[in-house]
Formats: C-alpha cells, sequence, structure tokens
C-alpha cells in the first residue's frame, strides 16, 4: 500500500471519538410508499394504494447521523418543536445512541417535515412522484438567542470542530454565529459552514461547502461550466467569507476546491454516474471534509475523503450514511 493511501487510511481511523457540533436546522424526512392501482374517475391523477412508511433526519440531523455513523461523537444544537415531528427526531437521534440535550423545544415553533410519496405498480423500483413540506421559521427571540449562545460557547471547549447546516429555518442567526464563532477560532477549531440562501451572512468561517446552484444565488451569475468563471466564482467567494477555503459541489463534475493563494483543485466525481439518489448527499461532503479537517487533513486531503464519500452515498436511497470501512473500501481501490 502507498504511504499516501497509507495517509488516507490513517486519517479514516482517527474519525472514532472526534466530537464535533452540528448546529442547524433539523428536519425530519417522511417517506410514504404506496403502489399505483389506476387513475382517479375524480381527476386525472394516480390511485395510489398505501404500503407503508419510514422516516430519517434531514439538514443538521443527517449531518449528526454522517457523523455518528463514521464514528464521531456529534453534538446537535438546534430548535425543534414541541409536536409529533419534533418526538421523531429526538427518537431517532437517541436510537442512534447521539444526545439531544442541546436541542430546545418550542411550543410556537413547527418542526420541518418534507414528506416524500414514491409508487409504482407491484415488482417495480418506487419513484417519487411527489414532494409535500411543512414549514416554519423559528421565532426572533432574544431568550432564544442568549440560550442559543451559551450552549455554543459551553460545546467550544470540547468539541474539536463546528459544522453549520443553515437550510434557512432561522435556526442559524447571524448574531449568535457572530457571539459563537470567536471560541473556535481562537482555539484553532475548524468551522464549516453549508447554506443554502444565505452564503454570504457568515463571514470568517474556515470552509464552506456551497454547491454550484447556490454559489450561482450568491453572486448572481452563470457558471455554465466555464472554468473561467468558475474561478472567478471562487476568488470573489473566498474574499467575501473570509474564509481559509470554499469546497464547491458539482454534481456530475465533481468537485472544486478553492484556496488562498493556490490554483483551484479540482476533482472529478467519484464512482458511478448512473446515481440512485442524491438526496443528502451534500449533508455526507460536508461531515467528512469537517472530521477530516479536524483530525489533521489538509483541504485536498479532507476534499478527496469527501469525493469518495459523496460517491459512495448517492448509490444509496434517500438521506444515507456510510460507515467508516465502506470509506476505506473505497479509498483502497
Amino acid at each position: 500500500m502507498t504511504s499516501k493511501r497509507l495517509r488516507f487510511q490513517g486519517l479514516v481511523d482517527r474519525f472514532a471519538g472526534r466530537k464535533v457540533a452540528v448546529w442547524g436546522d433539523f428536519i425530519l424526512d417522511e417517506y410514504l410508499y404506496g403502489q399505483t392501482r389506476r387513475i382517479s374517475r375524480e381527476a386525472p391523477v394516480l390511485i395510489i394504494s398505501y404500503q407503508d412508511r419510514e422516516f430519517s433526519l434531514g439538514g443538521a440531523g443527517n449531518s449528526v447521523l454522517n457523523l455518528q455513523s463514521l464514528g464521531a461523537e456529534p453534538v446537535p444544537v438546534g430548535v425543534l418543536g414541541r409536536d409529533e415531528s419534533g418526538d421523531k427526531v429526538c427518537e431517532i437521534l437517541k436510537d442512534h445512541g447521539v444526545s439531544t440535550r442541546c436541542l430546545l423545544r418550542l411550543p410556537d415553533y413547527q418542526t420541518p417535515v418534507k414528506t416524500r410519496v414514491l409508487a409504482g405498480e407491484e415488482n417495480t423500483k418506487k419513484q417519487q412522484i411527489l414532494r409535500i413540506d411543512k414549514e416554519g421559521s423559528v421565532p426572533d427571540s432574544v431568550r432564544l438567542r442568549k440560550r442559543l449562545v451559551g450552549m455554543l460557547k459551553y460545546i467550544a471547549v470540547g468539541a474539536e470542530a463546528l459544522l453549520i447546516s443553515d437550510y434557512s429555518y432561522m435556526t442559524v442567526q447571524e448574531e449568535v454565529f457572530a457571539a459563537a464563532l470567536p471560541p473556535f477560532k481562537k482555539a484553532g477549531k475548524p468551522v464549516t459552514l453549508d447554506s443554502r440562501y444565505r452564503l454570504l451572512h457568515f463571514q470568517g468561517i474556515t470552509a464552506a461547502t456551497p454547491n454550484e446552484p447556490e454559489v450561482e444565488a450568491a453572486l448572481h451569475l452563470e457558471l455554465d461550466d466555464n472554468p473561467l468563471i468558475l474561478k472567478r466564482a471562487g476568488d470573489i467567494l473566498l474574499k467575501n467569507l473570509r474564509s481559509a477555503a470554499l469546497l464547491i459541489t458539482r454534481g456530475s463534475r465533481g468537485m472544486a476546491l478553492f484556496e488562498k493563494g493556490k490554483p483551484p483543485f479540482l476533482l472529478p466525481v467519484h464512482g458511478p454516474t448512473d446515481i440512485v439518489d442524491v438526496t443528502g448527499a451534500g449533508d455526507t461532503v460536508i461531515s467528512v471534509f469537517t472530521l477530516a479537517l479536524a483530525c489533521g487533513a489538509s483541504f485536498r486531503e479532507a476534499t478527496i475523503l469527501a469525493n469518495h464519500a459523496g460517491g459512495i452515498v448517492v448509490m444509496k436511497k434517500g438521506t444515507a450514511t456510510l460507515s467508516p470501512g465502506e470509506l476505506k473500501a473505497s479509498l483502497s481501490k
């Protein structure tokens, strides 16, 4: 085995026990499965015979489960409603051995739920035909902000990294971010960001991991698979974010890593291109990227590990996770 391969295998071995704080929006993913029977007489729509229901976690919750499955010790920080969906999120986390002590429950907040309906004929692969989102914003409260700041500062003492997962439900607030960031930065601990709509609102992070549509929305431009525009976009974001690195995920075109004073590091997509499901792949990417940085990996090493991890989970159904064994097997090929 080459020294480079040994280095990557060693980084994966170091994942075990790493304490990573995950602050963000926790989402309950609901999957309804059914069998298509016929077209309704009442309207031109499918009639689906219900068969089964499954739950998993999206958003910050998916990052938590990815970290846990890789052997790390995630500490979820966020807000849930005092509702049945919030109970289900806590139940799933507890079933995976993850503490929920830093998840605040509010009576005036609805836990976000994304319901996906998957159906098909008997003995055929089920396909997603509908998604229903139940959404709400976290209430803007001085007391809530103070509680979040207090928890993040407390966790910063023992955590080795902070992963921020912002799906724009306002769990991640700029005032809280400004107060919570210094303890992590002062200690030299990586702070990573995945923000759906507010990429440029959180400056001073270690690295962000946006996808191409998020980059285009933030900068009001179209990348069009043009390497010159991609480099310009990367340089602008690095400057505006005041970050050490930027990892742009590009779907079937792989990844592009930008670091100050270095040329872009472009990686083709890892694994087959006939993917099964991209749901939650970005959560896996930032989880592995953050965990690798916490273990002493360079930005390039963290990118390579995240690229392998992303290639693994897109071959699985739904919001999936991976194990250290799967990642090491992929690296050994």
